[in-house]
């Protein structure tokens, strides 16, 4: 019993002397390391006010090439991370843990490699919605025509670019689509042009309908009178010589084009109507017998030679059968 004793305290006794040797060897370590985690401290607190000055500076070089709010703020926390980060991996190498920043490295880029590969249409659409905001072709309220949609930019966000069509239709295009393929922003000089293809019949004086034509494009309201009015003729129709006259019109929204087009018929077709301009319907001409070339009256009164010769050949026919049973 007494040698159990005597046992337990030796052990309990050497488990202290382990413990109080850990703990002092800690304590110098702790004191050999106080200057560098001071100083790993200073360097995040460093960094820290460097990415607050750094974002302040990206917010006022983004405010001059965009106007979108979230784009700002992405690149600004985007900014701000990044040097939080290399704070970071720069007060681990103060403290001379190099292995954990190895790690960590190795870990980010496995990771990052891994989510570029599973999110790479998402990263694709993000960067050109960047490239987009940054280059501004188009902005919110401009008419534009992408990948065969027409209509109203809505909004441009992160992933997609929101168009919303004449019929109220909301369509939402990926900003790698609308980035990568042609699109037209017709409203980017605020101006559009109006063509009209129209045709004149055979008869009329083709000069004097395209004098009439640009006099009635004139003087509708919505023609852009700084810019001439053109006409040309282009084609011998089936029964009209054809023309495109083309104008220009102040264009900001879609009924600034389509009054205008409007107001060009119908001032067109009044004009043509007080000048006895005929804008002639299609001519379609009938040809009649086995080779054609011959004209519906003739035709009418060759029938009508074949009717009467068969019922006269039908009378006589019963004549000569009556004749026979008389006999």
């Amino acid at each position: 019993m007494n040698i159990s004793v005597q046992n337990l305290d030796f052990n309990i006794g050497k488990a202290y002397e382990l413990l109080l040797g850990k703990l002092e060897g800690w304590l110098e370590t702790a004191i050999e390391m106080l200057p560098n985690l001071v100083l790993a401290i200073l360097t995040l607190i460093v960094f820290y006010v460097i990415g607050k000055l750094v974002r302040k500076g990206v917010n006022g070089l983004l405010h001059k090439v965009t106007n979108n709010k979230t784009i700002i703020d992405l690149l600004e926390t985007i900014v701000g991370v990044l040097i939080i980060g290399i704070g970071i991996f720069a007060a681990l190498g103060i403290l001379n843990l190099d292995g954990t920043v190895k790690s960590l490295l190795a870990g980010a880029g496995i990771v990052g490699l891994a989510l570029g590969f599973a999110f790479q249409d998402i990263a694709a659409n993000f960067i050109s919605g960047i490239l987009l905001s940054m280059r501004h072709p188009f902005g919110k309220g401009d008419i534009i025509e992408s990948n065969d949609y027409y209509g109203y930019v809505e909004k441009i966000n992160l992933r997609n670019t929101v168009i919303k069509t004449p019929q109220g239709q909301f369509v939402f295009i990926p900003n790698k689509v609308v980035y990568e393929n042609p699109f037209i922003n017709y409203t980017k000089n605020f101006q559009r042009r109006v063509d009209l293809d129209i045709g004149v019949s055979y008869a009329d004086d083709h000069e004097k309908a395209k004098k009439v034509a640009i006099e009635a494009v004139e003087s509708i309201d919505s023609y852009n009178k700084n810019r001439e009015v053109e006409l040309f003729y282009t084609d011998i129709g089936g029964s009209t010589f054809n023309y495109t006259i083309r104008f220009w019109v102040d264009f900001r929204k879609n009924p600034d084009y389509l009054q205008a087009k409007s107001d060009a018929i119908i001032a067109i077709g009044k004009a043509y109507e007080e000048h006895d301009i005929d804008m002639s319907y299609p001519i379609r001409t009938l040809d009649f017998g086995v080779k054609g070339g011959v004209k519906l009256d003739d035709m009418l009164k060759v029938l009508a030679n074949n009717a009467n010769g068969q019922q006269k050949a039908d009378q006589k026919g019963e004549e000569q059968g009556s004749s026979t049973e008389e006999e």
